[in-house]
């Protein structure tokens, strides 16, 4: 298991209750940003399950690439490096939400 930071709408990232970001508005901002491709979802999946974007970064990741998960109502990445936690904040502001930590932090502004 890995650190997690989720964009999140929420008062903390795993409340059940609370405002979500809805699939289709993820999918939108994930279209309009050139740093993002929207990875497709495999076959077999149930359509709501989750939709995923891929970010090459310049980070100290070996491969370059980084993901982004949109799950019930949120937006996750696993041990997220500098670059993208601040394509994170920058999501979190266009989806008028925050980033948040799994211990609570916040992130940004």
């Amino acid at each position: 298991m890995g650190y997690e930071l989720h964009i999140t709408r929420r008062d903390d990232w795993w409340d059940e209750e609370g405002s979500e970001i809805s699939r289709q508005e993820w999918e939108c901002v994930v279209a309009a940003d050139p740093d993002l491709v929207m990875q497709p979802i495999p076959d077999g999946w149930p359509g709501d399950a989750f939709s995923s974007a891929l970010m090459t970064t310049r980070s100290e990741r070996e491969d370059g690439i980084e993901v982004l998960h949109w799950d019930q109502g949120l937006v996750s990445a696993k041990h997220p490096s500098d670059v993208l936690i601040a394509k994170m904040c920058e999501l979190a502001r266009l989806l008028e939400a925050r980033v948040q930590g799994d211990d609570g932090e916040y992130y940004g502004s």
